[in-house]
């Protein structure tokens, strides 16, 4: 069987934080974020930062290749964002590792069907 087989078959992992930050700071912590998330390399995979519309509640989702990858890409650089970020939280976020079962990109529709 083909390498590119195997690969289809190799799953992703998302690293998932889910909270609060304190009245106002949600840009603040959405620039930490975007700092922290620029200093991944190997095995990162994407990111998203979710905002509950008019609120200070946000979804972090951070792709990896391996759950292994996320503490691999731990500098002292990515610390210090993080502990900039702490204070700014309502309450510490609840944070989960899922495995990607399904992923499916959108189709570009001007190319019409196929077939």
């Amino acid at each position: 069987m083909s390498a590119e087989f195997f690969d289809c078959l190799k799953h992703k992992y998302a690293y998932v934080a889910i909270g609060e930050f304190k009245p106002g700071r949600f840009a603040e912590a959405q620039r930490l974020y975007e700092k922290a998330v620029s200093t991944y390399k190997d095995g990162f995979q994407g990111a998203f930062l979710l905002q509950k519309p008019n609120s200070d509640e946000g979804i972090a989702v951070i792709l990896w290749d391996k759950i292994e990858d996320m503490d691999a890409n731990k500098t002292a650089l990515h610390e210090e964002i993080l502990e900039q970020m702490t204070p700014l939280f309502a309450q510490p976020p609840v944070t989960e590792f899922y495995e990607v079962c399904s992923e499916i990109e959108a189709h570009d529709s001007s190319r019409g069907a196929v077939g």
